[in-house]
């Protein structure tokens, strides 16, 4: 039998599960969240029998790897400027519509893969999520579109951690948070984010330790405030922040 079909047959029995990871974690969210969080896994599970969305098939390492993984970034979420958010690379929409489900705040979900885009936007509208939208772009090409749009930029396993400084800095407000999640991040990616984050006008302000249920792994969020506008002038062109790091 189909693992989504599993979690249409066994709601209540997952929701369990994941409200008592959540509980772990001291993450509040509600039964009609949490029940939206697995109707999104079901959706992603669903449409990735046509196109390659995620390779993690089993519902309780989905779980954790998916749901939770995301929803670890809510409570730095919750302590950021009140405005909407950001979600950079998103894929099937994580963490992004995990932290719009717990937080309620508007939320654009980036990504340069148009039909990974197209998917998340039929999830949107699947979830009746009124205030989130997907959008196919290059993150550099959207910072000149919407400068300074967002009081919070969020991402996954996305980049280096100097790539995703530079990303984030023309979206973000002044006093805004980029918060990033990591698996083992080495000692040189840290310290270039270190010098990264003055050349982007960043302060790295809190780094947070977890190991998730399962043994699936460990995760690093480091929370980064502007404080400041960059000293050079962001975006660069498409590609060059990947190709020519700033540290």
């Amino acid at each position: 039998m189909n693992t989504d079909l599993l979690l249409l047959e066994n709601p209540n029995e997952y929701a369990d599960k994941l409200s008592a990871y959540l509980d772990d974690y001291s993450i509040e969210l509600n039964d009609d969240k949490i029940l939206q969080c697995l109707q999104h896994l079901k959706l992603v599970l669903e449409a990735n029998r046509k196109m390659n969305l995620t390779r993690i098939l089993n519902i309780d390492d989905a779980l954790v790897l998916h749901i939770l993984d995301s929803l670890l970034l809510h409570l730095p979420l919750a302590a950021s400027p009140e405005g909407s958010f950001i979600d950079i690379g998103t894929g099937a929409g994580y963490p992004g519509i995990p932290l719009a489900i717990s937080s309620g705040r508007p939320a654009v979900l980036l990504d340069s893969v148009g039909k990974k885009v197209s998917a998340v936007n039929s999830f949107i509208s699947d979830l009746h999520l009124d205030n989130v939208s997907a959008v196919h772009d290059r993150v550099e090409h959207y910072a000149l579109l919407k400068p300074e749009q967002f009081t919070s930029v969020v991402a996954r396993a996305l980049a280096p951690i100097p790539v995703l400084l530079e990303y984030a800095s023309p979206l973000v407000l002044l006093g805004g948070f980029l918060i990033i999640t990591k698996g083992r991040p080495s000692q040189d990616e840290v310290d270039s984010g270190d010098t990264a984050s003055r050349i982007c006008g960043f302060d790295l302000i809190d780094r947070m330790s977890f190991d998730l249920p399962k043994a699936l792994g460990h995760r690093e969020i480091f929370v980064y405030e502007k404080i400041g506008p960059s000293s050079i002038k962001l975006p660069r062109s498409i590609g060059t922040a990947k190709s020519n790091p700033l540290a």
